[in-house]
């Protein structure tokens, strides 16, 4: 109770864990939802002084993805935390706060005619949630991931300390950039409060070309056709089994042109809505992101194939996909499929990670393959976290 009186004194929204906020089971013994950063602070310093393990809480959109904690002390909820604090609009430039869901930013930002080209799967999830897991949809193609979009970020150390990194700040960690670092970090590295994006007009006209694909041969000359022509896509999308669609995006007769000069090149037909299945994680109770550049697309689908016939697949050509396994399979089965996928993806230095796996299945698979760069990560999380208390185990081997 001390610990808790503590945190109390310094925030204003802290209880006790219940047994229905468990993280993949493991059940957090105090949460706390600071309002402020000055609060998140606070929060943070006291559980350092304490020598309490914690783990970061947005929408709980993506809270399954990866590893239990080994231990969970204190959950730290950004709920509260759920302001944008500034829209340069001028500038293409906004600072939200962890806590905001994204389809809320959308809106704000679509009032001045902007937009996050960030088109997150999943709906309700958080600003801090999307960065640490790094998640992003089929614009990554044209626009890019989180780590591209991300310009400054503020976060709270594991010791309480507040850094900044990036634009519109006062000060910067000298020697790090915490943007690309803490995008799809899952909370190892610290607490992310406020972020800072970079921003695009939304488009006038928007259309899709769609377009069916009879084999692995067939998906990848649709898409090495869009790839090398001139239409400018802002996306190209492999949703298997067995179509391509492609995005167009700018003003309505330069889109329209466009948009049938790639239904002419792909035999496809425009649309103005998006095709069923685009921007969502395809259907299963397991989720595995893989990456390959677009020369291993044949690979890549004659490996979905081989693995597990008929199941749900995206795949940008950009070289960022997912994979959805369907329920029933045993944990030799998901074993099975993720080794076929590393074995096809190997040679063109590609690689499969589970995302989400059923409680049946985590034990019996290796969740994230080889990692070339896991030494350098260790040494990473002993800067930021020396005493490996911040989401301990939610990361690649173990961190």
């Amino acid at each position: 109770m001390r610990t808790l009186d503590a945190l109390a004194r310094v925030c204003g929204d802290v209880r006790p864990g219940e047994p229905a906020e468990g993280i993949l089971g493991v059940e957090p013994a105090m949460v706390a939802a600071p309002k402020t950063l000055d609060e998140a602070a606070e929060v943070m310093r006291v559980a350092a002084q304490t020598g309490l393990t914690v783990v970061p809480r947005g929408a709980e959109t993506r809270l399954d993805w990866g590893a239990p904690p080994r231990r969970c002390d204190l959950l730290v909820d950004t709920h509260r935390l759920d302001e944008v604090v500034e829209h340069a609009s001028g500038d293409l430039v906004v600072k939200a706060q962890a806590g905001l869901s994204m389809d809320r930013l959308g809106e704000v930002l679509a009032e001045k005619g902007q937009r996050l080209t960030l088109d997150v799967p999943l709906p309700g999830s958080t600003v801090g949630g999307t960065v640490a897991a790094g998640a992003a949809g089929p614009l990554r193609f044209l626009y890019g991931s989180p780590r591209d979009l991300v310009i400054g970020l503020t976060i709270v150390r594991a010791d309480g300390q507040v850094a900044h990194s990036g634009g519109k700040v006062v000060k910067n960690v000298a020697g790090y950039d915490l943007g690309r670092l803490f995008c799809g970090s899952y909370g190892t590295l610290g607490l992310i409060v406020e972020v800072t994006f970079r921003l695009h007009p939304i488009p006038a006209a928007r259309a899709w070309v769609c377009c069916p694909v009879g084999d692995a041969g067939e998906a990848y000359e649709a898409v090495q056709s869009v790839l090398h022509s001139t239409v400018a896509p802002s996306a190209i999308e492999y949703l298997g089994p067995g179509s391509v669609a492609v995005l167009l995006e700018g003003v309505p007769d330069g889109v329209a042109a466009r948009a049938q000069r790639t239904a002419d090149l792909l035999g496809g037909q425009v649309a103005e809505k998006a095709p069923a299945g685009w921007g969502a994680y395809p259907e299963g109770n397991a989720l595995v992101d893989v990456t390959a550049p677009p020369t291993a697309l044949p690979q890549l689908i004659t490996a979905v194939e081989q693995a597990a016939p008929g199941i749900g697949m995206t795949w940008s050509a950009n070289g960022h996909g997912h994979i959805g396994l369907p329920p029933g399979l045993a944990p030799g089965e998901v074993a099975g499929v993720l080794e076929t996928l590393r074995t096809a993806l190997a040679p063109h230095k590609g690689g499969a990670v589970v995302r989400y796996a059923p409680q049946e299945v985590r034990g019996d698979i290796d969740f994230w393959g080889p990692v070339p760069a896991l030494a350098l990560m260790r040494r990473v999380k002993d800067q930021f976290d020396p005493d490996h208390r911040l989401s301990p185990g939610r990361f690649v081997g173990g961190i």
